[in-house]
Parts: structure tokens; C-alpha cells; sequence
């Protein structure tokens, strides 16, 4: 049997960019009924929250906490302790330096990450409604880089750091820079920590008061955007919202506690998502 040769361009085979391929794969994924629904209460909205999980920053490359591709996916650390012990607020107190451990591999696992498109859209919107908050269980800080300001982070931001002995506070980029751990004071010599919520704290007054009075102020839609919505003041709105007749979104691949509260529910990337909602409500 005579077999026939394919010519092959001299630049090799052509193929999708791989951009453009993630892009057709999470199109693929959208229910566009959900979409046009989600777009309608968008359309009519003057006052919008949204909250936000890891699922926002996925599309990122941020790792998730466990799971598929999760930075922690077994029960103990190398010390033979939970990693929720070991970035609890009580672990920081009696052994700091274990904590910072593996605070600074989160860290680490981020660095060199930015903002996907989905926060730019987020930070875009802000001049489309009358209000647009974003409530943000997320430490990485990509809302407030993306541009948006009216953003309440209820865990913390992991670009700063306070001394626990004097209340000293600063910023860095990242951790690459500390030296030993636990990082110290400039000022006094204590120890530094990371201004962020560990397992067991309470969380920081000031962003719960900035949470209460957004809520009190009222909202027409409320968003979930890849959060399981675990926490009270996560879920509370968006049942709320529900009760009242006002407009909730979710954008998450799984189903949730919450899902059910939701007139209108997409399970895919969240960037991808929000690129196509901004599309429709111009």
C-alpha cells in the first residue's frame, strides 16, 4: 500500500492559542440562558454587591486551600499538626515561627500572580452603577491592584504586616525579602505578623462595621462569585437578598449552600463569565 506524505509548514502545525482555547472551553461551559438572566438584573440594577472566594482568583493561577490542586491536600503538616492549627491565632502565640512557616509558603505559591480579567471587569463596573462593593474573603489584595476602591476585605491583606509588641505597620510586595522567620520590627525588634484573619480570630471590627453599614444601605443585586459561602456573613446576604426580591447571581463550577437562593447561576471560570456579562450589559 502506497502511503502519501501530509506537508508539514515550515513552522510546524498549526494550533489554537492556548488563551483562545481556554477561552471556547469556558464559553463551552456557560449556560446562556443563566447568562441572559444574570445580564437582566445587571441591566436594571443601580446598587450591586459582590462577594468573592478563591474561585475569583483562580483564573489567576492562585492555588485553591485544598482540594484539586490545592497547596494543602493532607491532614498534617511536617510538625504532625492540622494545618488549620498551625495558621491559627493560638499556634501564633505560643510558636510563631511555625506559623510563619507556612504563611510564607502561601505566600511563596502566589508570588508573581496578578489580577485576572474578571477583577478588571469588577473594578470596570464601578462607573457603570451607582454602587458596586465587593466583599472579598480573598488576602491577595487583586481588587484594590485591579483598580477597584470600594472593597471590604473581611480576611485581611497579606501585603501587610504589624507588630504585635508596637503596633507598627508596613507594606511589602512580598516575602522574599524578610530574612528569618518570624520577620522583626525595624522599630522595636518584635515580632511581625501578617495582616490577616488566622483560624480562631475574631474578625478585624473595622471591616465588619464598613460590612454592616454597606448591608444597611441596601443593595438590588447581590453576586457570589466562587465562594462555598461556609460563613454566615457570606451567606446571609444573598438569602437575604432572595427574601426580599431582590436580584442574586452565582458564578461557581459547584454547586453550594446558597445555590438555591440564586435567580440566576453559572457554573464556570469566573473570568470568563463576567468578560461575558460585561459584554451584554455594555
Amino acid at each position: 500500500m502506497r502511503h502519501t506524505r501530509r506537508s508539514i509548514p515550515p513552522d510546524g502545525p498549526k494550533t489554537m492559542p492556548f488563551q483562545a482555547l481556554r477561552r471556547r472551553q469556558a464559553d463551552a461551559s456557560i449556560d446562556h440562558t443563566e447568562l441572559e438572566r444574570a445580564a437582566g438584573l445587571l441591566r436594571d440594577a443601580k446598587r450591586v454587591l459582590v462577594i468573592t472566594g478563591a474561585g475569583m482568583s483562580a483564573d489567576s493561577g492562585l492555588p485553591t486551600y485544598r482540594g484539586i490542586g490545592g497547596l494543602y491536600d493532607t491532614d498534617r503538616t511536617e510538625e504532625g499538626v492540622a494545618i488549620e492549627d498551625a495558621l491559627s491565632g493560638a499556634m501564633f502565640e505560643r510558636d510563631p515561627a511555625l506559623t510563619w512557616k507556612y504563611i510564607a509558603q502561601i505566600e511563596s505559591a502566589c508570588r508573581g500572580a496578578a489580577p485576572n480579567r474578571g477583577h478588571a471587569v469588577l473594578a470596570e463596573w464601578a462607573s457603570r452603577f451607582e454602587r458596586l462593593c465587593v466583599l472579598t474573603q480573598n488576602v491577595d489584595g487583586f481588587h484594590r491592584i485591579a483598580g477597584s476602591d470600594d472593597v471590604i476585605e473581611m480576611h485581611g491583606n497579606i501585603h501587610g504586616l504589624s507588630c504585635v509588641a508596637c503596633r507598627h505597620r508596613t507594606r511589602v510586595d512580598d516575602y522574599a525579602g524578610l530574612g528569618a522567620l518570624p520577620p522583626r520590627c525595624e522599630i522595636c525588634g518584635g515580632v511581625l505578623r501578617p495582616d490577616v484573619v488566622l483560624f480562631g480570630e475574631m474578625l478585624p471590627a473595622r471591616a465588619v462595621t464598613r460590612y454592616e453599614r454597606a448591608l444597611s444601605d441596601g443593595f438590588d443585586v447581590v453576586m457570589s462569585i466562587g465562594t462555598t459561602a461556609v460563613f454566615p456573613y457570606i451567606a446571609a446576604p444573598v438569602r437575604e437578598a432572595w427574601q426580599s426580591g431582590y436580584g442574586t447571581i452565582e458564578i461557581n463550577p459547584q454547586p453550594t449552600d446558597i445555590s438555591r437562593f440564586c435567580h440566576a447561576i453559572m457554573r464556570a471560570p469566573a473570568a470568563r463569565v463576567l468578560e461575558r456579562l460585561s459584554e451584554r450589559i455594555g
